[in-house]
């Protein structure tokens, strides 16, 4: 289980907009679900996209007019006839609210304006829809969320990933064909939140430590590299000669059985062990390299916190507990930076 408070102080740290202070008194809410905390946070984002003005963007607009606007379409006003009505068909620019993003964030608000929020919450979204009159909106099951994000559309960035997390990760089909929204986000949501959380907290809370989620080259002894895949690391933290790789997992499992035994998940050992021990190739006598299994709490009865000596080098499972007060998570965190690598977080 994860407190729905601290969805949100996860979201802060992806996103670092949320710590600004329309949205900081989020905090102090209370949500029954994930939904409620995603409608809000959209409710002041839109609030203050709408200050700054809505995005708009140039789009085609294609209509029979009396006075020639943009590039006469000839043939079209011959087949249609809207010459003989002393008319155009006329092509140009129009820019207009009616952009992609837009498209998305309304459709997205009327989802929630469908759904099992408070009335209150429900009250603020109505308010803001109004701005999106001349929006049009779009089938939520086909969206294109390939959107690239410029300096023009920054502030989009942060509405359009919650838009998208309450669509593809809350909604779910019932047997009847209707659509609900979820109390929390589906697992592989989760997982990506979870993995962009660590990562985010230790470049914000450790600056003196590199955080990346950086490739891991295969140590080869020939130059024969076909099939082979590519080693992607969750968290690379990297302090002085030191390095730590975290593989961040988020599952409904930590443990399997074996012959009437607990233990843990096997691949996901081998994967940790394989990123440690190349990279350690990699660095030779120029650094040291430790790995880390961390696992968000599950209602499992064992939570495994084992560290082992492997080939020279350290491997060690963790949990951590997301529904803990997150003061305590974020004590954890640091203590991880501290034992690994000798580091404490700046005052």
């Amino acid at each position: 289980m994860i407190a729905i408070q601290n969805v949100y102080y996860m979201l802060s740290y992806a996103f670092q907009v949320l710590n600004k202070q329309g949205y900081k008194n989020i905090a102090t809410e209370e949500f029954d679900n994930t939904a409620e905390l995603c409608a809000t946070i959209l409710s002041r984002g839109i609030a203050m996209q709408i200050k700054r003005g809505l995005g708009r963007e140039y789009l085609p607009i294609t209509e029979s007019r009396t006075a020639l606007r943009g590039k006469l379409e000839l043939s079209d006003s011959i087949k249609t006839g809207t010459i003989l009505k002393k008319q155009m068909v006329c092509t140009y620019d129009e820019f207009s609210v009616n952009s992609y993003m837009n498209r998305i964030i309304k459709s997205t608000v009327m989802l929630l304006l469908r759904s099992d929020i408070t009335k209150a919450r429900k009250k603020e979204l109505r308010k803001l829809i109004v701005y999106f009159n001349d929006v049009e909106e779009l089938d939520i099951h086909h969206i294109n969320w390939g959107i690239q994000f410029n300096r023009n559309n920054q502030t989009y960035r942060m509405l359009i990933s919650i838009c998208y997390m309450v669509i593809e990760g809350l909604l779910q089909t019932q047997s009847d064909g209707t659509t609900k929204l979820m109390d929390f986000l589906d697992e592989q949501r989760m997982h990506h939140l979870y993995e962009k959380f660590i990562l985010e907290y230790y470049r914000r809370e450790f600056p003196q430590i590199e955080a990346n989620a950086s490739q891991i080259q295969w140590q080869l002894d020939n130059d024969e590299k076909e099939f082979l895949p590519i080693m992607q690391s969750d968290i690379m933290l990297t302090y002085q000669d030191k390095i730590l790789i975290i593989d961040a997992k988020y599952y409904g499992k930590i443990m399997q059985v074996q012959f009437n035994k607990q233990i843990l998940l096997s691949g996901n050992l081998y994967q940790i062990f394989t990123y440690v021990k190349n990279k350690q190739t990699e660095l030779g006598d120029q650094g040291t390299v430790s790995g880390m299994l961390l696992y968000a709490k599950t209602n499992e009865d064992i939570f495994p916190k084992n560290e082992y000596q492997m080939s020279g080098n350290r491997i060690a499972i963790r949990t951590l507990d997301l529904n803990e007060k997150f003061p305590l998570i974020a004590h954890q965190l640091d203590q991880i930076a501290e034992r690994y690598l000798g580091v404490k977080k700046v005052a």
